[in-house]
């Protein structure tokens, strides 16, 4: 895959459209270029070291050249994926960002010709105008990663195999062997983030797999380890800016 769709000798820009079906995985590679991964249907998980990037439609992920990644399709995705030659544009590595109407449309364009070409007036003009979209483009949280630490990592691992079970965290933490003062230091010295707020990502991010699946919003939220779809409701809001229903009404839908 590395050398497959890379830009080649005066290509800026080359691209890849793919019909996954659901479940399917993408083993880990890497490309020489930059890459813009974007679903214009279903959620893609990526997978980069120990940090999990849910992607859902209206959003697109960007990782820079030579970084090792694997994919997991957890239902058909519709993928749309631009190369782009090291250097056109510089973004943070893993950026999860807003794909705006005029950003899809450039997407869908560029893919529909497959590569852009340095001696074209109407390909460079393509490519500015999309390297311009995506460095305006809006960056969201949905990355979760999990510690190192050998103890934090099983409770971060029994917590996101059982999100609505509702163990305490006392409990958690005592079948590996760790107090939850020093879990918390823990994920607060590796993650940034306590582990309230690393489990309340998680529960999001698998909330939205859930509903991308079709799910409703009150068994989605007792899922992800809700008692009232309301609180789900409000949560979900302030992470991506749209209630859940108003999230499933947005997504666009295949062309």
């Amino acid at each position: 895959m590395r050398q497959s769709y890379d830009p080649g000798p005066g290509v800026s820009i080359s691209s890849l459209s793919y019909e996954y079906p659901a479940s399917w995985q993408v083993p880990e590679h890497s490309h020489r270029s930059d890459q813009l991964i974007y679903a214009i249907a279903g959620v893609m998980e990526v997978s980069v070291e120990r940090t999990r990037l849910l992607v859902p439609p209206m959003f697109a992920v960007w990782i820079c050249a030579n970084t090792r990644h694997a994919i997991r399709m957890p239902n058909a995705v519709s993928m749309r994926t631009l190369y782009l030659r090291t250097g056109l544009a510089r973004m943070a590595n893993l950026s999860v960002l807003h794909v705006a109407p005029l950003l899809r449309e450039l997407i869908l364009e560029i893919t529909r010709l497959r590569t852009l070409v340095a001696r074209s007036r109407e390909h460079v003009a393509l490519r500015d105008t999309l390297i311009a979209q995506i460095g305006r483009a809006t960056s969201i949280p949905t990355s979760l990663a999990v510690p190192d630490d050998d103890r934090a990592r099983k409770v971060a691992h029994a917590t996101l195999a059982q999100l609505g079970a509702g163990r305490k965290l006392a409990v958690e933490c005592h079948d590996v062997g760790i107090s939850v003062r020093t879990l918390q230091r823990t994920f607060r010295r590796e993650l940034g983030m306590d582990f309230d707020s690393w489990r309340r990502q998680a529960r999001l991010l698998k909330a939205v797999e859930l509903l991308a699946g079709g799910n409703s919003v009150k068994s989605v939220a007792l899922e992800v380890g809700y008692r009232q779809a309301s609180t789900f409701t409000a949560t979900f809001a302030r992470h991506f800016g749209l209630t859940p229903k108003a999230w499933i009404a947005a997504r666009t839908t295949k062309v």
